[in-house]
């Protein structure tokens, strides 16, 4: 919802009323949500739900496609370390030591103008960092899922504007 009052402007009120206009009449006519986020220039990615309760996105880095989990808790997005070369990082020796969920800080290492794409969407310059993922893929082999190249976290998705439609497994990004 738009909030013009207190604005002397007269476009911004009137952008703020066109808006809220707009707004009204989408839920009027129940435009569905897939729709209206396309007509608004989203980009439809589909989320492949995991048995372990995550979701898993396709996405090139550098023109290479892997497989990531989509962590909205996780502050940044992260490749195994072991995967450097595959994803053509280059990478330098970080200060920052990432943490989890568990009390063990992880050595990490940054690759800064990456070009990280989800289908026709893409983020240039996109800095990823590296740490070790066998921890977490051997938790998916315990629990026979397959493992992941990485983690896209919510540095992208903030990046993105991304809108996550739980219900039918599809990230937006715009």
């Amino acid at each position: 919802m738009c909030m013009c009052i207190g604005y002397n402007h007269d476009t911004k009120i009137l952008f703020c009323v066109v808006s809220l206009f707009k707004k009204i009449i989408r839920l009027k006519n129940k435009i569905p949500l897939m729709q209206f986020l396309i007509e608004n220039d989203f980009h439809k990615i589909k989320l492949h739900f995991m048995k372990s309760n995550h979701y898993k996105v396709i996405a090139k880095i550098n023109g290479i496609k892997g497989h990531f989990v989509l962590d909205t808790g996780a502050s940044t997005t992260f490749v195994d370390r072991n995967l450097k070369e595959k994803f053509k990082l280059f990478s330098e020796e970080s200060q920052i030591k990432a943490s989890g969920a568990g009390p063990d800080k992880i050595d990490a290492f940054v690759s800064h103008n990456n070009q990280l794409k989800f289908g026709q969407w893409s983020l240039k310059k996109c800095t990823i960092a590296l740490i070790d993922l066998d921890p977490i893929n051997t938790a998916f082999a315990n629990a026979n899922l397959l493992a992941v190249d990485g983690i896209i976290g919510a540095d992208v998705l903030k990046k993105g504007k991304a809108i996550i439609d739980y219900d039918k497994n599809y990230l937006y990004l715009k």
